[in-house]
Parts: C-alpha cells; structure tokens; sequence
C-alpha cells in the first residue's frame, strides 16, 4: 500500500475533501497534518452532506481509521461538535480516531486576541477566520505558553498552565486593544471536561503511524487550505500560521521524508480564494459572480468555515507551477470541471508580463506582483454537461484540449477529474 499526501495546490477551497474522500478507498488511515477549525472540507455521499473542520474526511468510511497529527492546533469543542453529528448520523469514531498527545490546543482567548487583533488592524487585516489559528500557533513557538493535548489530560498542569497564560493574555486584552479580559475559573472548569473526553483518543500518533507504514498499511495524508497560503511560501502576509506544503505533512505528523511515495495536488478548473490578498487572474463583475453562483445550492462558491464569497478567477499556471516545484507533485487532480460547462469561452493564465518582460515563475514581493499582467490562452467552451462522464474520453473534445493544455504548461500529469459533487461523479485518468 502507498503513502500518499493529498495537498491544494492554489489558495485553498479546492475540492480536497472530495478527492480525499475518493481516494480513501485505497488507504487505511486518512491523516490531518496542520492547520485547524479554520479549515472547511465538504464531502457528499448519496444524500448526505458532512462538513469536516479537524476531523479527517476519511471518518465517513466505516472501516478506516484517522489521525489528527502534532501539526495541527486543535479546537476540542469543534472537534466534539463534529464527533456528534457523525453518531448523529449513525457514524461512530470509536476506536477509529485518534489524536496526537503533541497536538497544541486552541484556546478560547487566542480566538480573542485574534479577534481583536483583526478589528484594530481594520481596512489592513488579512482576513482570517477568527478560529484562533495564528495565536495559537504564536504560543507554540512562544515554547512557553502554549498548551498541548499532554497537557490537556493532565488536570493540575493544565489549571496551571490557564492560569499563567489568562494573566499575561488579559494584559495583551484590555492593554493593547481595550477590550474585557477572560475568566480563569470557567476556562479552567471547560477545559478540565475536555480533557476528560478527548483522553480516550490520544496517543503517540508517530508510533501509530510508523508501525501502520511498516506492516504495509495504506496512509493518505490530508491537507488543509493550500500551497499558496504556506506560512513560508505563500503570498505572506496573507497567508495561514502553518505550513501547508508537503514538508508539512512530515513534521506535523512525526514520519519521514523517504516514507511518502506520492502527492497529489488538488486544483480548480478555476482559481478562488477567501479573504484579503493579491490574486492576479481574479475575474470581477457579472462573470466573476456568474462562476461563483454555478454549483447551484449548497455547491457554490462560499467559505465552508465562514460562509464568506468566495473570490472567483481564471486558471493560473504560473501558481501550479509554484506548487509543482514546492511540492514535489506526483499529479494533479482537477475538480470542479462541471463549473466551466455552461462558458461560452474559457481563459487560463500562462505567464505574467511586467513592464514587457516575461514573468514565468511566481514572485515573492507582493508589490512586484501587483504590478504583474497575467497573458491568458483563451479556449472555446464546450457548452455541454460534463458530469455524466467516467473516463476522459466521455469528455467534450474542447474539455480534453483544456486539461491536455494545464498538463504541458505545468509539467504535472492529471491523475484524477472531478465533473461533480458525488463521489461517483470522478474520473480516473490512466
């Protein structure tokens, strides 16, 4: 069996869930590596919907186990939520979940730091999703104040640890941003009864994963957001607090390098991003809104964890190409096909010109990229449904043209097509 990454190539949003969910048939353990509740991922199985913030999209299968690795920072009240609606829906995580006793907590004053940090900040905030990430990743490299499941478990550590921490943390609050402080003692009370539910699925999660590579059971690591918000080489600063790379997939879940066999990023047949940032190829107006709307209800173009618009664009390659190179990419799985088949004519960005000179490969310095012009390809649309389609050759001729064209300009063979929400509605390209 293969390890394999499963990762975003673009700006997140793209489909990954679905694609983990497909792909998770082949595995034995589905892995979440970094980020946290700021990440939303939508999987459709016959008439239900699932919405999965930390807990791996793997859960859905019966006979599959999951892990939330030492990378991620991890709401316990959204990751409870979430284990309540899968019993809800007769889906238990008994036995089939577990978490890692080095994953860091995300605590109720970082979600209000981050809070106000953003509202202080104003027009300049980056956008983020209020869910406490960055401040809690802030305190695990601080080494000092940040609290981990280990500890979590421990009752006295833990009412220790709160208290140390709503001392220093309401001086930041009512100090620098003028709002009201945080309460210990109800903090104290929650999060001892979190500690209590979670201990039943915490385990040294790099032994687990380890021992399941050697006895030759299939992983499949899940990543969240995308490539391009990497806290090292996304568009900083508009970006998440953790690294959502393939690197990432290594150091937030305790394996090595040589263990991984493939990765596989997920891409759009379009480009979206949520919140503040550049986005060259960003289409505004009627079309923009008209691509955003498409999925009909429940499939269109909003925030998963926060409900907001998604910004809607045409395909870039110059990002796929970062992505290709950062990642390492096995193949690319295109999803969301079935968007682009009522357009009349469809674009995707090749390169960038600045000042007349060629720009093939993405820059670092946002004002350099700012004044970046993207140059399209356009090709006619195929005016047809694509998602009755199991192989390539169902496809509309105009369709084929579209994804032969990505694979030359990235480099990066297509391993799977998305023509819908269903899980059924995939093609695999061989």
């Amino acid at each position: 069996m293969s390890v394999r990454i499963v990762l975003g190539a673009q700006w997140g949003d793209e489909g990954k869930a679905k694609v983990v969910d497909y792909l998770t048939r082949d595995a034995d353990v589905v892995v979440r590596f970094q980020g946290g509740a700021n990440a939303g991922h939508t999987i459709v199985v016959g008439d239900l919907k699932f919405v999965f913030h930390l807990i791996p999209a793997g859960i859905v299968h019966p006979d599959k186990t999951c892990v939330v690795g030492n990378g991620v920072v991890l709401d316990p009240k959204a990751m409870f939520k979430e284990v309540d609606e899968l019993e809800e829906k007769g889906i238990s995580t008994e036995g089939r979940l577990f978490v890692s006793e080095r994953t860091h907590v995300v605590m109720p004053y970082h979600m209000r730091l981050e809070q106000a940090s953003e509202e202080k900040v104003g027009d300049g905030a980056i956008g983020t999703t209020m869910r406490g990430i960055g401040p809690a990743y802030y305190d695990k490299m601080n080494r000092v104040t940040g609290i981990r499941v280990l500890d979590l478990i421990n009752s006295d550590v833990l009412a220790d640890r709160i208290r140390v921490n709503v001392r220093e943390k309401n001086e930041i609050l009512t100090k620098v941003y003028g709002v009201a402080p945080v309460e210990e003692g109800p903090m104290i009370e929650e999060y001892v009864a979190w500690g209590e539910r979670i201990r039943p699925y915490v385990t040294d999660t790099s032994v687990y994963l380890n021992q399941a590579i050697d006895e030759g059971r299939g992983i499949l690591f899940e990543g969240s957001q995308g490539t391009l918000l990497d806290i090292d080489h996304g568009t900083y600063p508009y970006v998440t607090s953790s690294n959502t790379t393939a690197g990432g997939a290594c150091t937030g879940s305790g394996i090595g390098p040589t263990r991984i066999d493939e990765v596989v990023g997920v891409v759009k047949a379009y480009t979206t991003r949520v919140g503040n940032g550049p986005f060259p190829t960003e289409i505004p107006g009627e079309l923009g809104d008209r691509i955003r709307n498409a999925g009909g209800p429940g499939h269109q173009e909003f925030g998963a964890t926060t409900g907001r618009p998604r910004r809607c664009g045409w395909l870039d390659t110059v990002i796929l190409r970062l992505s290709a190179r950062i990642n390492g990419l096995s193949s690319l799985a295109i999803t969301r096909l079935d968007i682009l088949d009522e357009l009349e004519e469809i674009k995707v960005c090749t390169h960038y010109e600045v000042d007349g000179e060629t720009m093939e490969h993405f820059p670092t310095d946002l004002g350099l990229l700012d004044q970046c012009v993207p140059v399209y390809e356009t090709f006619p649309g195929w005016l047809t449904s694509t998602s009755e389609a199991r192989t390539v050759e169902d496809l509309p001729s105009s369709a084929r043209r579209y994804i032969e064209r990505v694979v030359e300009l990235t480099r990066t063979p297509v391993s799977l097509i998305s023509v819908g929400a269903d899980r059924e509605e995939t093609i695999e390209v061989t």
